[in-house]
């Protein structure tokens, strides 16, 4: 599965709005019969399109009332340094959201907190003696603007195959 049709897309769409629908809701939402919609489903889900479910679950109602966004420099850019501290951060659950950046910096984390006592705690004890770091600057979250994990998928819709 290389491209996408235009029910493919409408698939997935719904599924990130509603990744509990039933294949029956799915097919009727789609214009299709149940069949060839859960077969589509599978075909997404094996070409990697769709990586995997999950519930999205509001942080703060779990008492993770901190967001950080702290920003990690590298002592070395290089082969096995960079690779134990990519594991190191993977390895840390607080730790929800990793990327590496450019610009100045080497990963953006984004890290989830009950409070700030216990995030200094863990940046002080944890990230700064992470392997590999040379450096550390947090940004703190003052309000959600937007915190949506669905994509856009328009711009995918002018190269569907029909």
């Amino acid at each position: 599965m290389e491209t996408l049709d235009a029910y493919d897309l409408n698939i997935l769409q719904h599924l990130q709005q509603d990744g509990r629908l039933t294949n029956t809701e799915l097919a009727q939402r789609v214009g299709l019969s149940a069949a060839p919609c859960w077969r589509r489903v599978r075909a997404l889900e094996q070409a990697g399109f769709i990586r995997g479910y999950r519930a999205e679950i509001d942080r703060h109602k779990i008492g993770l009332g901190v967001l950080a966004f702290v920003r990690l420099d590298a002592a070395h850019i290089g082969g096995q340094a960079v690779r134990q501290l990519e594991s190191a951060i993977r390895a840390r659950p607080e730790i929800v959201n990793c990327h590496y950046i450019s610009g100045s910096g080497t990963f953006e984390l984004q890290v989830v907190s009950p409070d700030l006592e216990t995030f200094s705690r863990f940046a002080r004890e944890v990230l700064l003696n992470l392997p590999n770091v040379k450096d550390m600057h947090t940004s703190f979250s003052l309000g959600e603007v937007k915190a949506s994990g669905a994509l856009p998928l328009e711009h995918l819709r002018t190269r569907t195959r029909d």
